[in-house]
């Protein structure tokens, strides 16, 4: 992952890390998101709610193709506890 540097007003410095703060996340991710949303659809991560686990490590890996963030967690939840399907 490369490093980036922004430069913003410090208010909106101070509200970007308040914001992240409540949703559990870094500013970093938090842009990250903001971003891809930008891109267009089929990017957007708007679905994913901002306090799960999917929400703060999106961006650091890709899903398996037709698998949603609920799918990886729920199968990695079953295996982690030994549920069988």
């Amino acid at each position: 992952m490369k490093k980036l540097t922004l430069s913003a007003e410090e208010g909106v410095i101070r509200e970007a890390k308040r914001v992240a703060r409540r949703n559990r996340t870094s500013v970093s991710a938090m842009f990250g998101r903001f971003v891809r949303s930008l891109a267009g659809p089929g990017k957007a991560v708007d679905d994913i709610p901002p306090d799960s686990i999917a929400a703060r490590v999106t961006g650091i890996l890709s899903l398996p193709k037709g698998k949603t963030p609920r799918d990886v967690l729920s199968e990695a939840l079953m295996e982690k506890y030994g549920v069988k399907k």
